[in-house]
């Protein structure tokens, strides 16, 4: 295969636990591509987060691509809106919080995978609401 499309209104989302407050646009991943990598636009509710995560092996870029928020890592604070990128090294205890007025939208990518594919789809599907779809395809 040469390259692989999505088609964000097509995509398969998911929120890992029923209670958590960010949801997971699949993109590219093992299951889809063979790669050894996830690719997921992640969404968060308002005032919503992650919930505090490290990863072992694995470093985790963020790039913001609508709304704003903040990046707790390893005791340190940091503000991030649209355009801005983070990028997290192996072992960092993290948490991303959308404090903005609308939700905050990030491409996520984890490499390696780690599992984080794995986990993502093992959660319940959800469905993307309009406003997901617009601000995704960049209306």
């Amino acid at each position: 295969m040469a390259f692989s499309a999505v088609d964000l209104a097509q995509a398969t989302a998911f929120r890992i636990s029923p209670k958590d407050t960010n949801y997971f646009v699949m993109l590219f991943d093992q299951e889809t591509d063979r790669i050894d990598n996830v690719f997921v636009i992640e969404i968060f509710k308002v005032g919503g987060a992650t919930p505090p995560n490290e990863h072992s092996r694995a470093h985790e870029f963020f790039h913001v691509l609508h709304g704003e928020g903040v990046a707790h890592c390893d005791g340190k604070t940091v503000a991030i809106k649209k355009g801005d990128s983070l990028l997290l090294h192996p072992g960092s205890e993290h948490v991303i919080e959308n404090t903005g007025t609308g939700k905050l939208y990030t491409l996520t990518v984890m490499t390696p995978n780690e599992d984080f594919a794995e986990l993502i789809r093992g959660g319940e599907r959800v469905e993307l609401e309009a406003d997901d779809i617009r601000i995704l395809q960049g209306q």
